[in-house]
């Protein structure tokens, strides 16, 4: 049995998530909603290389976390301003109902990746929308966070903030597909 505490509850039958705050940004639109649509392969490559345009981009903007201010009366954010990375964990409130039960597709839906599991790619379709970021803080005021980096879109909730800290989160020794190491390229070439 699942018993209440403080603020919080959960239930025995499944679990519910409480909005900790808010995301304000100019990211007007989800970029990825058609990422398994079937394309042919010059569309694919045309809006790939939009995409990974708009994403550089969006990731230069400063974007706020309002975060509810009773929690903020609690202190739920004393001593994050020590910190110059935060792991901003989402929902991608804005995701069509249709990608909540997609299982398998081709990553940004081109057909020259494998078709794989959802839970091999970062796409915002999945069973829970649940997506996670790392920003670079710039300040704090009072109830909200200033950072750089979120790629979240304008009203997203936020489920959870954490430190982002080396020790805990850096890795070594990574192995990712192919497919995944030339998105990586991609999006970093100038």
């Amino acid at each position: 049995m699942c018993r209440k505490r403080g603020k919080f509850d959960s239930t025995p039958d499944g679990m519910w998530l409480s909005p900790v705050g808010t995301v304000r940004s100019q990211v007007k639109r989800p970029g990825h909603d058609n990422a398994f649509r079937d394309l042919d392969r010059d569309s694919q490559i045309e809006r790939h290389k939009a995409n990974i345009k708009k994403y550089k981009e969006e990731r230069k903007q400063v974007s706020e976390l309002i975060i509810d201010s009773r929690l903020v009366d609690d202190g739920i954010l004393d001593g994050i301003e020590d910190f110059s990375h935060l792991l901003v964990l989402y929902w991608a409130h804005l995701g069509l109902p249709e990608g909540r039960t997609l299982t398998r597709g081709h990553p940004l839906g081109r057909k020259d990746f494998p078709l794989v599991g959802i839970f091999a790619t970062r796409s915002p379709m999945r069973p829970n929308p649940i997506l996670l970021t790392t920003v670079r803080l710039l300040e704090r005021r009072d109830n909200v966070l200033r950072v750089t980096g979120l790629d979240a879109v304008d009203g997203s909730p936020i489920i959870d903030i954490k430190p982002y800290t080396p020790g805990y989160h850096e890795v070594h020794d990574v192995l990712m597909p192919e497919w995944m190491e030339l998105i990586h390229r991609e999006f970093n070439e100038d």
